[in-house]
């Protein structure tokens, strides 16, 4: 099989600064990959460039191949989505609304994949932030998609719709194979869901296998002294730290 994304090189810079510099990584195969770093450090801008979002030099190829042929594969949530929340639609309209095509899966499909089956008819300015996510989330699914690209997706919801969010990711990876790269700041949710990790700070820190790849030294170069791992009681692998920043 064919790798799922190769980026190549990935230099992106904005008004002459720096923002990426030589970004190089393989993904071989259906996995849940985290993109974890400072503010500052490019993850944002690595998902857009990928995307094809922002102006970038170097190689980005996705199941070998660019990315304007198999851009109907490609899912994305944005880290913001800014709408009136006062204007009276509910969650089956905007979905409704906002995909056309006929190639798509039924809403009632996308919304239980998500857990908000019950929320249909609920209006959009009425949702809890991790609620919206979901039926954002919901939306990015509607086209089958292969490989899904979320930007801070769980940013603002608490620790319970955390977990809940990541296990909905960690089940669309296992049971339908779809590819999922994260920007995310909760290092315990990373280091407990995802299977591999890129760690950036304008440059390519560390890459590979999320409990290889992520230790107290990379932590340390990420987001200096205020950053550890500390002791993972529950894990069923003695020896085994869960880092933290």
């Amino acid at each position: 099989m064919p790798p799922v994304l190769e980026v190549k090189d990935l230099t992106v810079r904005f008004n002459g600064n720096l923002a990426l510099d030589r970004i190089s990584f393989t993904i071989e195969k259906e996995a849940i990959i985290a993109v974890i770093g400072p503010n500052g450090s490019g993850k944002t801008t690595l998902l857009k460039a990928i995307l094809g979002l922002v102006p970038c030099q170097g190689q980005v190829r996705l199941f070998s191949r660019p990315l304007r042929q198999v851009l109907p594969q490609v899912g994305y949530v944005p880290q913001r989505f800014a709408f009136d929340s006062s204007f009276p639609l509910t969650v089956e309209e905007f979905i409704n609304l906002t995909c056309r095509t006929p190639e798509k899966l039924p809403l009632h499909g996308v919304l239980d994949e998500v857990g908000m089956t019950e929320f249909k008819g609920k209006l959009i300015g009425e949702l809890s932030g991790g609620q919206l996510q979901r039926v954002l989330l919901a939306h990015a699914l509607l086209h089958r998609p292969r490989i899904l690209f979320l930007d801070e997706a769980t940013s603002g919801i608490d620790i319970e719709g955390q977990s809940d969010f990541y296990s909905t990711i960690q089940r669309l990876n296992r049971e339908h194979g779809v590819t999922v790269m994260m920007v995310s700041h909760e290092i315990s949710m990373v280091y407990k869901f995802t299977d591999r990790i890129i760690c950036l700070n304008r440059d390519l820190v560390s890459h590979g296998e999320t409990r290889i790849a992520l230790t107290a030294e990379v932590l340390k170069k990420l987001y200096g002294d205020n950053a550890d791992l500390k002791s993972h009681d529950h894990d069923a692998h003695a020896g085994h730290a869960e880092p933290h920043a």
